[in-house]
């Protein structure tokens, strides 16, 4: 009740405004309006107000003023109107326990028609629940009526929808286990990761109508990584943990799951290797004629990768490529370091390289062995010709990498990749461990036979 009064009151201040603002101002500066208009002649003024008719005439002028201003208000405040409360919630009375209820709208428009002055109250007045009693209803399909209690009974009340047509099933459950996903991982530092996650159960249930459960394909907790306090190496606790039922494509499944959430334990760990950095020159046969590389050095020689051991295992050093063709002086270059796959952060992500020159000289390296790469399994290869085993290898470099440099460091071989039984002639290809020269074998192709093995 003292809501209703409070409401009651506020529609009185507000008329009270509206008087004070529509009459008796507008009268007042009607007054000194007409003061300021006859100043000169304020004492003939003056005299009409003194005298009784005249006095009478300006009273029956204002009267009449306020009467229509008044009437004009009061006819306002009983004219019939509308106004629409949208979106109002609907509560729903059943065993939710026992049952899934479809089709059910959550909320309706309510439409309020009756006087102005009423209609203007009832909005002030806290809205009731729109309500539907489902209780005793069996599995089925049922048409409902919408129910809403009126806080006045001079203004009609019309819902829209007021009737709904629902389907009760009866709710199954089904236990299913329980996964995890990791969410959000950019949130934390790229030199973190998680290494392990621990549910404080493996287990859940999923409830709701049958057709339904047999949609979902997985339930997964989601670990969302900006939930963590304070992202360092070591164990962290989150709680409260939302889960989510998923289809076999990913969407998502509208289900019950007992318990709504769980409590996990993220493992954080940063795996890091340090490994060389290994510059890798590209079009090395456009440097001038002549000239060879002479050395390579870096501001940087080896830097730190993170990522997990899996990814880091099979990484032995990063590579950087440098463009060298037409290259014939000593060069600089400011080069960006790509992180390889499953490279999370690196020490440094770019590296000064300088290219030094001198004058080309040439060294030959005889019976470097030929091996065989590729080769599809259940199969044997020979070389047609008995001398073709092994190849001698051309070396062009300057003459202190030449002098350096050990046979055993230089690989000759042919890639027999998709090639089958019979006799194939395949290119021989060469390449060295020292990238400051160039590497050729002077016998070009081989003929190979390649059978089934016995």
């Amino acid at each position: 009740m003292s809501k209703i009064f409070k409401a009651i009151g506020h529609l009185f201040e507000n008329i009270g405004h509206f008087i004070d603002k529509k009459i008796i101002l507008p009268i007042t500066k009607f007054f000194v309006g007409i003061s300021n208009k006859f100043k000169k002649n304020g004492k003939s003024f003056e005299k009409i107000l003194t005298k009784k008719p005249g006095l009478i005439i300006v009273s029956l002028v204002v009267a009449i003023g306020a009467f229509l201003i008044a009437d004009s208000r009061t006819t306002s405040l009983i004219e019939t109107s509308a106004e629409v409360l949208y979106n109002q919630p609907i509560s729903a009375t059943y065993n939710e326990e026992a049952y899934v209820v479809e089709g059910l709208p959550e909320t309706v428009d309510i439409t309020l028609i009756g006087r102005r002055s009423d209609v203007y109250l009832a909005k002030q007045l806290p809205a009731n629940d729109i309500t539907v009693d489902l209780t005793g209803l069996e599995p089925g399909v049922h048409e409902v009526n919408l129910n809403y209690k009126k806080a006045l009974s001079s203004v009609e009340y019309k819902l829209d929808p007021s009737v709904a047509t629902i389907v009760i099933y009866e709710k199954v459950s089904q236990e299913k286990e329980l996964n995890y996903e990791v969410i959000n991982k950019d949130k934390i530092d790229s030199k973190l990761m998680v290494e392990d996650v621990s549910l404080s159960t493996d287990q859940v249930y999923i409830k709701g109508k049958e057709a339904t459960l047999n949609e979902v394909a997985s339930v997964k907790a989601l670990i969302d990584l900006e939930n963590l306090a304070n992202p360092e190496v070591g164990t962290q606790e989150l709680k409260n943990v939302k889960l989510v039922a998923y289809d076999s494509k990913g969407k998502k499944v509208n289900v019950e799951i007992v318990p709504s959430n769980v409590t996990a334990t993220v493992k954080i760990a940063s795996p890091q290797k340090e490994v060389p950095i290994r510059v890798i020159p590209e079009n090395y046969d456009d440097i001038v004629f002549g000239k060879a590389i002479s050395n390579i050095t870096t501001d940087v020689t080896n830097v730190t990768i993170y990522g997990s051991e899996k990814d880091l295992e099979d990484i032995t050093y990063i590579p950087v490529y440098v463009d060298v063709s037409d290259l014939s002086e000593d060069k600089k270059y400011s080069i960006t370091i790509k992180k390889p796959s499953g490279v999370r952060a690196m020490s440094a992500d770019s590296v000064n390289v300088t290219v030094s020159l001198g004058n080309e000289t040439t060294k030959e390296f005889n019976n470097i062995y030929l091996e065989y790469e590729n080769l599809a399994n259940g199969l044997v290869v020979q070389a047609v010709e008995q001398n073709s085993t092994t190849v001698t290898v051309s070396v062009k470099g300057v003459q202190n990498v030449l002098s350096n440099m050990d046979a055993t460091t230089i690989k000759a071989y042919v890639d027999l990749e998709g090639l089958g039984v019979g006799e194939h002639e395949v290119p021989i290809l060469v390449e060295g461990q020292d990238l400051r020269a160039k590497y050729s074998s002077l016998t070009t192709r081989v003929t190979l036979r390649i059978s089934e093995q016995n």
